[in-house]
């Protein structure tokens, strides 16, 4: 038989495993839910964001001012705008229809006086957010009044305090990090940790099935263990890829057609490295699940000798979803994300929050494309010695022996 013979017929063993893996998962109701319900969460989701970004664009507070505080209405909203807050002011007809109003829930806080001292009416107390707010603004009409009382100008020395300026100089420019990329490195860090998770798991599982079942024994009669291994690998993972290509589509779409995505170019550079990241750290992973599921014969056993790499996997994430999106520059997870173990989950992320170095992303994908082959030399020869032994539990040391 030739070269060619060889390798078509090992193709050809490896390709019937990979379809017979993805239609018993096509059957599996389990992941027709899943991934239906994955794909309605990010729909539900797209649209609460943009519910709350719609809410969320309004003023924080709207304060009341009558005839006689109508000029404290300019530098209180000056005032508040200075320390982050954002309020609006509506003249009204009298103190006491501003009263109704307030009791009606029209109005947050009523400005009353004769305009020189900060007197606030409220329904029964004072937000704490308004209270710096009328706190400060109180402060600079006392300061106003000092002025005024020494012969000063208290608007020629609030403009020269307001264009006073510390002057910064970063020895790095930062990166303009913008909440819509934030939205989406996070959004892509769940969807590549959850499709990871269950397919590697999935991996597993089908080893322990077969095993458990006697029909590895039945199908090693007809392909050898490493066609087995690599067909498993590669109907699921083909799987997993539609899926998440799937329920990233139903995060996608809706989006883009609301306007929450900050460029198409940046989502579809992000569904491009989700690929990437997947495609690699899945084969990483399903190799690792694969070779430590051969270990052992019974379902209620996977979990013991899972537990260190999916340990990784979640850790990975867990770190990379609590820090990024408040902190996206941290540095230790900027480290973690080079590292082989972690880089599937964290880099994706931090790519579709932008400001990645290129560097980094190399770095990243030569240490995990490097640590690969290894893994499939260990994987193939645990999967080889242990995957036709039954009973108890095989000790690694044993699987690493020659069959």
């Amino acid at each position: 038989m030739t070269q060619a013979n060889i390798d078509y017929g090992s193709r050809q063993a490896v390709g019937l495993v990979a379809g017979r893996e993805i239609s018993t998962r096509l059957r599996s109701k389990a992941f027709r839910i899943f991934t239906g319900l994955m794909m309605a969460l990010m729909i539900i989701g797209v649209l609460i964001v943009k519910l709350i970004s719609g809410m969320s664009s309004g003023p924080d507070a709207t304060i009341g001012v009558t005839a006689q505080t109508a000029g404290l209405a300019a530098p209180v909203t000056a005032t508040a705008k200075g320390i982050g807050e954002n309020i609006a002011t509506r003249q009204v007809a009298s103190e006491a229809d501003g009263n109704k109003q307030i009791t009606d829930g029209k109005l947050d806080a009523l400005l009353v006086g004769n305009g020189s001292d900060v007197q606030v009416v409220v329904k029964k107390e004072l937000d704490r957010k308004l209270q710096t707010v009328f706190d400060s603004f109180a402060g600079q009409q006392a300061l106003n009044n000092q002025i005024k009382t020494l012969g000063g100008d208290p608007a020629k020395v609030a403009t020269q305090v307001g264009q006073a300026k510390a002057t910064v100089k970063p020895l790095e420019p930062p990166y303009p990090y913008d909440v819509a990329q934030l939205v989406l490195g996070a959004a892509a860090g769940v969807l590549i940790y959850l499709v990871m998770m269950m397919n590697a798991q999935a991996i597993a599982q089908g080893v322990v099935e077969e095993k458990q079942s006697r029909v590895v024994e039945l199908l090693l009669a007809t392909v050898k263990p490493w066609q087995m291994l690599f067909g498993k690998i590669l109907g699921i993972g083909a799987l997993g890829l539609a899926q998440m290509v799937l329920i990233g589509a139903a995060a996608v779409i809706p989006a883009a057609l609301t306007g929450l995505l900050p460029s198409v170019s940046a989502a579809a550079g992000t569904v491009v490295w989700l690929v990437v990241w997947f495609v690699l750290g899945f084969l990483a992973y399903a190799l690792v699940f694969a070779g430590l599921g051969a270990l052992v014969s019974r379902q209620e056993d996977i979990g013991q000798v899972i537990s260190l790499p999916l340990m990784l996997l979640i850790g990975g994430y867990v770190v990379g979803i609590s820090i990024l999106p408040s902190n996206p520059g941290n540095r230790f997870v900027e480290i973690l994300s080079i590292i082989p173990t972690f880089s599937p989950t964290l880099m994706p992320m931090r790519i579709g929050m932008g400001g990645v170095p290129v560097w980094e992303i190399v770095v990243a994908l030569a240490l995990l494309v490097a640590f690969i082959p290894g893994l499939l030399w260990l994987s193939a020869r645990i999967y080889r010695n242990a995957i036709v032994r039954t009973g108890t539990k095989v000790r690694f040391r044993d699987a690493l022996r020659a069959a």
